[in-house]
């Protein structure tokens, strides 16, 4: 299992940033290799994704979601997956995003990506191209204020 950590600081305030985050099915706009995701409910969500030449779909729940501080998921088949966005405001005009993810590639081609750096690399342009996203924008494509508590032990 890999481990990715990658920061952006973004040209937005916090709610801003955050809000767009909780707009899921938006990503396929700025994740390289994400296809679609499906917002199935609010905490479930069904991605379609082509990485490294393999296709893959799977389910994944929000673990633990806190307005304008985090979003933690897991996934719940396909390739074993998890982690955490957090929002941290800088100022009122700035906010830096951090993703930490635990990755379990699967397969020849996925193994090899991440053994390679290709991953992390992809996760690092996805960062990239979200700030990019939301600082052309100006404003978020929608919001999702609920929140998510974090299971019982």
């Amino acid at each position: 299992m890999s481990t990715i950590t990658e920061s952006v600081d973004v040209d937005a305030p916090v709610r801003a940033v955050y809000d767009q985050w909780t707009q899921f099915e938006d990503f396929p706009h700025f994740m390289e290799g994400v296809k679609e995701i499906r917002q199935l409910d609010d905490t479930s969500t069904h991605w379609i994704t082509r990485i490294a030449g393999v296709s893959r779909e799977f389910d994944a729940v929000i673990t633990e979601q806190l307005p304008d501080e985090r979003v933690a998921w897991k996934s719940v088949d396909g390739p074993t997956h998890a982690g955490v966005v957090t929002f941290h405001r800088l100022d009122d005009s700035t906010t830096r995003v951090t993703a930490q993810m635990e990755i379990d590639p699967e397969g020849f081609a996925e193994k090899a990506a991440d053994k390679s750096g290709t991953i992390k690399n992809r996760v690092k342009g996805d960062m990239q191209r979200f700030k990019s996203f939301i600082e052309k924008r100006g404003a978020p494509t929608g919001a999702w204020r609920g929140q998510v508590d974090r299971p019982g032990p």
